[in-house]
């Protein structure tokens, strides 16, 4: 079957109440957003739908572009024909025969809107039933399990006809749920992180820390890539904080207390990245922390090293095993960029047996013997570069506020 629309559903915004016409509308933007290349696309919304007209589109590059889409449950190729029943069965017939492989069972649900058509739904589910039999005697009906479900929707406009439904996305629309800092390493966590929050309905700007010299310009360029691939999925540019670590990095590391140098670099990087989402209207923090998974990563150590930030920390992966969080990067396209060999600045100065269980008096006092801790802090975030990365930018970046960005 050749689609001349795609029906789209919304996926977890719908049970939102009063605030669904709000979600949908962003839906529409979104969708309208990503779509903006096939121009003769038309695009409408009725109640907890999208439909997609191609005129003449393509439907296969348009559903790639449609998977994508935070907010999107599902959706359907459909075919419109003229509401009369032997054009509704050969249309049926061939929504059937278009299947990528013939399935053992079926059903037919038909939705009679338009009630001056002369067959109600129950006489509709027959007559279209038994066409679709004759030409495939093979098929079976399951009316409870079916491996296919054959819908009919008989609108006064048309009937629409489809069988596929396509996964997509789900969650919330981009940026529907507000705006929050996410903490990039360049490891296979924090993407993951990243692209979880932003499917609940988080706009994110990036944070990363480099000890340049001790850390690579491919070190940058990675977290750049992973930037851009998360901007894919946003559909708009994401802005990456780059910010200086080395300074204070060394003098945690001449406080000789190298079993807490973790610990005390994670908090000064989160009050960094607490002033940075200040400066943003950041209302959060994002990380990748999974529980257990390395010694800073301690429900000790996370207790310590989170009790420096007073805005809520939120942590996607916190229950989930690395296995699954490789699954998610392999599937959304980060994993082989974030398993480069360059360096970021957590692996400097790596303790033989860093602290799972610190203690925060000992902890804060030695901060207290850092000289110009708060002032190095201070430097930090007003000498950060920032970025606009776009999913569509082959250079990878561009200095946020530059005229020509988009």
């Amino acid at each position: 079957m050749t689609p001349d629309i795609i029906l789209i559903r919304f996926g977890e915004h719908t049970i939102k109440g009063r605030n669904r016409s709000q979600f949908e509308k962003r839906m529409l933007q979104q969708v309208r957003g990503v779509l903006a290349p096939y121009r003769r696309a038309a695009i409408t919304r009725s109640y907890g739908r999208i439909y997609v007209a191609l005129n003449g589109e393509p439907y296969a590059a348009i559903a790639e572009r449609l998977k994508d889409i935070f907010g999107i449950g599902s959706f359907s190729p459909v075919r419109r024909v003229e509401n009369i029943l032997e054009t509704i069965q050969a249309a049926s017939l061939d929504a059937m025969l278009s299947l990528s492989r013939e399935p053992a069972t079926f059903k037919v649900s038909v939705r009679r809107v338009e009630k001056s058509f002369p067959h109600d739904s129950q006489q509709m589910n027959q007559l279209v039933g038994a066409h679709v039999l004759r030409a495939m005697p093979r098929l079976k009906v399951n009316v409870r399990e079916p491996e296919v479900e054959l819908r009919v929707e008989i609108q006064p406009e048309g009937t629409y006809i489809f069988s596929e439904v396509v996964e997509a996305a789900g969650g919330y629309p981009f940026a529907s749920n507000g705006k929050a800092m996410l903490l990039l390493s360049g490891g296979i966590d924090s993407p993951v992180a990243g692209y979880l929050s932003m499917r609940k309905g988080l706009e994110i700007e990036a944070v990363h820390f480099h000890s340049y010299p001790f850390t690579s310009e491919q070190a940058k360029e990675k977290v750049i890539e992973l930037t851009r691939r998360l901007s894919h999925y946003s559909g708009a540019p994401i802005k990456l904080h780059l910010v200086s670590f080395t300074e204070i990095q060394t003098a945690f590391a001449q406080a000789k207390q190298d079993n807490l140098i973790i610990t005390l670099m994670r908090r000064s990087m989160l009050r960094i990245a607490q002033m940075l989402a200040v400066q943003s209207d950041a209302l959060g923090i994002v990380t990748g922390d999974s529980l257990g998974q390395v010694a800073s990563q301690t429900l000790s150590s996370m207790n310590v090293i989170g009790r420096s930030a007073e805005l809520p920390l939120l942590r996607p992966l916190i229950m989930m095993d690395k296995e699954d969080i490789i699954r998610i990067a392999k599937r959304i396209g980060t994993y082989e960029t974030s398993i480069l060999p360059f360096e970021d600045c957590c692996t400097l100065f790596l303790p033989k047996s860093p602290s799972t269980n610190p203690n925060l008096n000992v902890v804060s006092k030695v901060e207290s013997f850092v000289p110009e801790l708060e002032e190095m802090i201070a430097q930090a975030v007003s000498e950060v570069e920032t970025l606009e990365i776009s999913p569509d930018d082959k250079l990878g970046a561009q200095a946020a506020g530059d005229d020509d960005w988009f």
